[in-house]
C-alpha cells in the first residue's frame, strides 16, 4: 500500500492536471463559439453557391463548357484533402477522420490515393501508415479567411486540370453541435450536380432539406460565368469544410477537457478518501502503541 507522502503527492498532482484540463477546456470553449459562429456564418453562402452551380451543370450541353465538369471515364489516381487539426488533446475527433478516410480508400481500392492534408495530426498519422502525402498545409490561423484556403483549393484544381487526378474527394469533419460532429467524405472535382452529391452537401451544410431547383436567368451566358464560378466554387467548398473542421475540433477538445477535469477531480475525491484511510489506520496504530507501552509501564511498576 503507498505511503501517506506519496497518495499526498499524487493529490496535489492531479490536482495541478485538472487546473490545467480546466484552463484547455476554458479555452477551447472560446475557441468552439468563435469557430461556430464563423461556420454558421458562411453555411448560407456555400448553400447558395451549391444551388447555382447545381443548376449551372444542369443545362444542356454545359458540361463540355469546363474541364472541371467532365467525369473521366477510367478514374486512375485520386486524390484527397484531408483536413485535421495540429494539435492534440481532442478525444477521437483527428483518430475518427483519419480511420474514415482509409477505410474510403481501403472501400475504393485505392490505397495509394495521393493525401492533401490539411493539419499536422492527419500528415503524422497518414505518413505512419504509409500513406501517399503529396502536401501538407499546417499552422492555420483560428480564424482563417478564404485568402488563407485559396492554395489548397488551387492546389487540387491545377492537378485535376493536369490530368494528375482523376477525383478529388474532401475529408474533413461536419459540425452538427457541441457533442455531435459527423466525419464526411465527398467528391470536390469533377463538380456534380447529382442527387448523391446534393444529399451530403444538403446533410451536412444545410441539414434539413435538398438543394432547390429554382430557375435562374443567367446574363451573361452560362459559358461565360463558368470559370469563374467554378473556381471559386471549389476555394468556397474546402474553405466551409475547414470552418466547419474547426469548429468541431474546438467542440471535441472543449468536451475531452471537460471529461478529463471531471476524471481528475474525481480521481482526487478518490485518492482524498484512501488519504483519510491510511492515516486514521496510522493514528488508531499510534494510539494503540501508546496505550500498550502505558500498559507495559504500569505493569513494571
Amino acid at each position: 500500500m503507498a505511503s501517506i507522502r506519496e497518495i499526498k503527492r499524487r493529490i496535489k498532482s492531479v490536482k495541478n492536471i485538472s487546473q490545467v484540463t480546466r484552463a484547455m477546456q476554458m479555452v477551447a470553449a472560446s475557441k468552439m463559439r468563435r469557430a461556430q459562429e464563423q461556420a454558421m456564418a458562411s453555411r448560407p453562402y456555400a448553400i447558395k453557391s451549391w444551388e447555382i452551380l447545381k443548376h449551372l451543370a444542369a443545362q444542356v450541353g454545359v458540361q463540355q463548357l469546363h474541364p472541371l465538369l467532365v467525369h473521366r471515364g477510367l478514374v486512375k489516381n485520386i486524390a484527397i484533402i484531408l483536413i485535421t487539426a495540429d494539435k492534440g488533446l481532442s478525444g477521437a475527433y483527428n483518430g475518427n477522420i483519419v480511420r474514415h478516410t482509409v477505410r474510403f480508400m481501403t472501400e475504393k481500392g485505392r490505397e495509394n490515393a495521393r493525401l492533401i492534408t490539411v493539419g499536422r495530426k492527419g500528415r503524422d498519422l497518414m505518413l505512419r501508415y504509409g500513406r501517399n502525402v503529396i502536401a501538407d498545409f499546417t499552422d492555420l490561423t483560428s480564424r482563417p479567411k478564404l485568402s488563407d484556403i485559396s492554395p489548397i483549393a488551387r492546389l487540387a484544381i491545377d492537378s485535376f486540370l493536369a490530368g494528375e487526378q482523376d477525383e478529388v474527394y474532401l475529408a474533413y469533419t461536419g459540425f452538427v453541435n457541441t457533442l455531435k460532429q459527423e466525419t464526411t467524405i465527398r467528391m470536390l472535382l469533377p463538380i456534380s450536380a447529382s442527387n448523391e452529391e446534393s444529399k451530403v452537401m444538403s446533410q451536412h451544410l444545410e441539414s434539413d432539406s435538398e438543394v432547390s431547383s429554382v430557375q435562374y436567368i443567367y446574363e451573361p451566358s452560362p459559358d461565360v460565368l463558368l470559370d469563374i464560378i467554378l473556381r471559386r466554387f471549389t476555394e468556397l467548398q474546402v474553405y466551409q469544410a475547414v470552418l466547419e473542421s474547426l469548429a468541431s475540433e474546438h467542440s471535441a477538445r472543449m468536451v475531452a477537457m471537460q471529461n478529463a477535469t471531471e476524471n481528475a477531480n474525481q480521481l482526487v475525491d478518490d485518492l482524498t478518501l484512501t488519504y483519510n484511510k491510511i492515516r486514521q489506520d496510522a493514528i488508531t496504530k499510534e494510539m494503540l502503541d501508546i496505550v500498550g507501552g502505558a500498559n507495559a509501564l504500569a505493569q513494571a511498576s
